[in-house]
């Protein structure tokens, strides 16, 4: 391998970041192993593992004047054959460190092997570069639970799709929060309906003036809109017959995102009504 350029140390460390990351990165017996295999040293073993794997790599690049074994490293980690069952958790991966490796005018691709590319000089042109719609999504603090329903399609770019369900985890999360089992407009109404006794089972305020039932009626039809839009649409329309843009899409996540907020914090009156009665 030809002689690689030491990586910076804000490099290194967002690369190890990545590669360290405490929900999608490498174990610490992952980490630990691959070093072994490369006989790079690991004088910090006990330590977090993004630091301990910057250290690890740092004082190996500085040992050889150069960043083959950081390059070496990457290659071991991301190779492909080690997620032949996790394409998915694969592409979210690689995009992640594609991010960090923009500022190193490197790039790694689907055959998980580095190469040279134009340097980012924003963190803008490298998440761009790195082509993932989930940047973009949680650059507006969009709810976990949107991006956790849908990944597989993000990473495809699969819009029609992921719409399809950003809309069906919301109706998952009423039916969990207020024990029902219906879908769709029904399960609005069955959820927020204040009905003839004026209580619902779940509530998004204390629905103690007319302005608060108000919302309350006003964020129901909010949910029957986005079911209507947006699920039944993709539940039934042909792909072919229905784009949908990137930028529609980011909205449609963002009001996807706005209601499970809003669910988040909603009250279950009928459990709280029977945590009080006994």
């Amino acid at each position: 391998m030809a002689s690689v350029e030491r990586f910076d140390q804000e490099t290194l460390q967002a690369i190890c970041n990545v590669l360290g990351d405490t929900d999608y990165g490498l174990t610490g017996s992952e980490i630990g192993r691959l070093l072994d295999r490369l006989g790079i040293g690991d004088p910090t073993s006990t330590h977090t593992k993004r630091y301990r794997l910057f250290n690890a790599l740092n004082e190996r690049q500085k040992q050889d004047g150069c960043g083959n074994q950081v390059v070496a490293f990457i290659h071991a980690a991301m190779n492909p054959v080690s997620y032949a069952k996790q394409r998915e958790h694969y592409e979210f991966f690689r995009n992640e460190l594609n991010v960090a490796l923009a500022f190193a005018r490197l790039r790694l691709g689907e055959d998980g092997r580095l190469r040279r590319d134009k340097q980012a000089k924003t963190l803008t042109e490298a998440e761009e570069r790195a082509q993932s719609l989930e940047k973009k999504l949680k650059s507006r603090g969009v709810h976990h639970d949107v991006l956790k329903f849908c990944r597989a399609e993000l990473l495809q770019k699969n819009y029609f799709h992921a719409v399809f369900e950003a809309t069906k985890s919301v109706a998952d999360k009423i039916r969990q929060k207020a024990n029902l089992t219906t879908d769709g407009s029904r399960l609005v109404d069955d959820a927020f309906a204040l009905g003839q006794s004026g209580v619902p089972v779940l509530a998004v305020n204390s629905l103690e003036t007319e302005t608060e039932k108000s919302e309350q009626k006003g964020f129901a039809n909010l949910l029957k809109g986005l079911f209507g839009t947006f699920r039944n649409t993709t539940a039934h329309a042909p792909k072919i017959r229905w784009e949908i843009k990137e930028q529609d899409a980011l909205d449609l996540f963002s009001l996807a995102s706005l209601c499970h907020r809003r669910i988040d914090s909603a009250v279950n009156v009928k459990r709280l009504y029977e945590s009080d009665a006994t």
